[in-house]
């Protein structure tokens, strides 16, 4: 049986060494595996789409959806060596897999001072990056037809050209644990995310924060509601909004978010009934607050010079949307607080306290790590504020890691867990699917991929 002979991944792979590893790949199985740009990002950076198989009907997976999110290249790599290694996936069963190495390649390259390790939770947020809501290529705030980003307009037309039966959408949770959001049903994938998990030692996310107002298909597995319009902030922590998940859905497609930890922390998987779940609550909230207060007072103090650090507004952009959620948060979750026309919180599991603290602390995180950038840019510091925001920086890692248990989950493992939950919905999804008409690669055949110097 045909296994690839490049090196297995003991690290995340950058933007650059994902095309050559498929590129490599192609040129191993020319016949089976093709190679093409897909589209080009805002920077020109190609977008490269790798095709496994002949079949009639399609699978569309998509990776590095978020910039800070790389597991899904080293996943679609792994994958792409399944999948030509066994041909009950794609030849017996007639399929075609589309593997998008990476869907924000501009991001990710940004994220890439981490990359490579060590992987400490204060090297990645010192070093995190993550655009703001409106740059980011999966949602689609003013519907498709006013879709602005080439990114997103590049997947969309795949999602339309494919017509995938299953599409799959691999992000990263950062702290915390995995877990499923579908846009249909497909009944038994908890049950195959519980024995992946198990085997793996990759914790279930039981309360999932994003999906908190979403209805539960088993445990660690959520529908994602039908999206409706809504304003910024509700999108942003809510999810329930016009998207490329849903886009495809008129096609028959069912879409899989495939979340997958960087540091497993075990409370996430505690479904039992807290002890005292507003005291939980209140501390919650009032750490938000707290955490907000501290950070805003060194934001207050270096925001004027932040404007002369190189592409400060797309810095800040993300810095300003955290802004404007954190307030409404501390409210929805404190018990004592009238948050007028915000929803009533669901039952609550001690599982969900624990992802609404990790939640929490990881706003004010990522907003430290950027603001540490910024100033680190600009080369000068004269409201000495980077000691306090490595001293902030440090706090709260360290409460991530000692009081919640945060353990890091090598990269090769966290690859294996996503891919084998891929493999089940793909045999779930194949079980459900419509027949349709073939569509895509009209004039793919077995002639020999374009190399990528020819683009």
């Amino acid at each position: 049986m045909w296994r690839c002979d490049l090196p297995p991944l003991l690290r995340y792979p950058s933007v650059d060494e994902l095309a050559a590893r498929a590129a490599a790949l192609v040129a191993d199985r020319p016949r089976d595996a093709r190679l093409r740009r897909a589209g080009t990002s805002r920077a020109g950076t190609p977008m490269w789409l790798l095709s496994i198989g002949h079949g009639t009907r399609h699978v569309l997976v998509v990776a590095g959806p978020h910039a800070n999110e790389p597991v899904g290249g080293a996943t679609v790599l792994r994958l792409a060596d399944r999948l030509l290694a066994d041909p009950r996936l794609t030849e017996d069963a007639d399929v075609t897999w589309n593997l998008l190495l990476c869907l924000d390649p501009d991001g990710a390259r940004r994220n890439e001072g981490w990359l490579a390790g060590p992987y400490t939770l204060g090297h990645y947020f010192r070093n995190f990056f993550r655009p703001g809501f409106l740059e980011q290529p999966e949602w689609l705030p003013d519907g498709a037809a006013a879709a602005a980003l080439p990114e997103t307009r590049a997947l969309l037309g795949l999602q339309d050209e494919l017509r995938p039966f299953l599409q799959c959408s691999l992000h990263g949770v950062d702290v915390g644990g995995g877990f499923v959001e579908l846009t249909r049903e497909l009944p038994g994938l908890d049950r195959r995310l519980a024995h992946t998990a198990t085997r793996l030692g990759i914790p279930r996310e039981l309360g999932a924060y994003d999906t908190l107002y979403w209805p539960t298909l088993g445990p660690a597995v959520y529908r994602v509601p039908p999206p409706r319009r809504g304003d910024l902030a509700a999108a942003i922590t809510e999810a329930a909004v016009e998207s490329t998940w849903f886009h495809p859905y008129r096609h028959g497609t069912v879409t899989a978010i495939v979340e997958a930890p960087m540091w497993g922390v075990a409370a996430v998987q505690d479904g039992t009934p807290p002890a005292d779940r507003d005291a939980a609550l209140r501390s919650v909230s009032r750490t938000l607050r707290r955490d907000t207060e501290l950070l805003d007072g060194v934001l207050a103090r270096v925001r004027p010079q932040l404007y002369a650090a190189p592409d400060a507004a797309r810095l800040l952009a993300p810095v300003d949307d955290y802004l404007l959620v954190r307030p409404g948060l501390a409210d929805a979750w404190d018990p004592d607080t009238d948050a007028g026309s915000a929803r009533p919180l669901p039952p609550l599991s001690s599982a969900h306290l624990a992802a609404l603290r990790i939640a929490g602390r990881r706003l004010v995180l990522r907003t430290a790590g950027i603001l540490h950038q910024l100033l680190r840019s600009t080369g000068h510091d004269p409201a000495a504020a980077l000691p306090d925001l490595d001293r902030l920086i440090d706090t709260w890692c360290a409460d991530y890691q000692d009081a919640l248990g945060a353990r890091w989950i090598p990269v090769a493992r966290q690859a294996e867990y996503q891919t084998r939950v891929v493999l089940s919905a793909f045999e779930l999804a194949r079980r459900h699917a419509r027949v349709t008409a073939r569509s895509g690669e009209p004039d793919w055949g077995t002639a020999p991929a374009v190399p990528m110097h020819g683009e």
